[in-house]
């Protein structure tokens, strides 16, 4: 009797687990509580301290991994390992005109979210203050040291309904395609 007690109880204990699945499991597939997990190792090559010049301006990308990230939504919660991209643009003159690295007063968020090619990590983009230029972006490994990044945003624009006129809603982000970011 107590082996049969041992036997359900390691069986009710491996039913409780939390599901593993690799990182490009269809959203109508993963059940609620699940783990995405980097399985393949995807994320790894993108990991590190990226920068390119646009417009006069100097953009560090800091790129690291999370694990277990909790990805809510209103059908369900699960979590994946995602990379996480935190930044600095300055100005030519070396003036801070976004740092979201530094600087957790901004509530911008910028995490992958699939891989919609080989060596491509799509990341979603919060947007600025009051979501401006939320959209998505998506990073391809070149080489070794080179990343080539495009932001499509959904939303450039704002409103004086949609946002306070003291809040600044500049895209300081490159909206551009093909720009190569350099592994420092």
């Amino acid at each position: 009797m107590r082996s049969l007690l041992i036997y359900v109880g390691i069986m009710l204990m491996s039913f409780c687990q939390a599901q593993n699945l690799p990182l490009n499991t269809g959203f109508s597939t993963i059940p609620a509580g699940a783990h995405l997990k980097d399985t393949n190792n995807d994320f790894a090559p993108f990991v590190g301290t990226y920068v390119a010049s646009f417009n006069g301006n100097e953009i560090t990308l800091s790129i690291t991994k999370q694990e277990d990230k909790l990805e809510e939504s209103s059908h369900k919660n699960y979590y994946m390992d995602a990379l996480i991209i935190k930044y600095i643009i300055k100005n030519s003159v070396g003036n801070v005109l976004q740092d979201t690295k530094n600087n957790n007063t901004y509530n911008i968020e910028l995490y992958s979210i699939d891989l919609p090619a080989p060596n491509t990590v799509g990341f979603l983009y919060s947007g600025t203050n009051c979501s401006v230029g939320w959209g998505e972006i998506n990073l391809k490994k070149i080489n070794s040291n080179q990343i080539s990044w495009e932001y499509r945003p959904n939303d450039v624009t704002t409103t004086a309904d949609k946002c306070p006129p003291n809040l600044d809603t500049t895209i300081y982000l490159p909206i551009t395609k093909d720009l190569i970011f350099t592994k420092q």
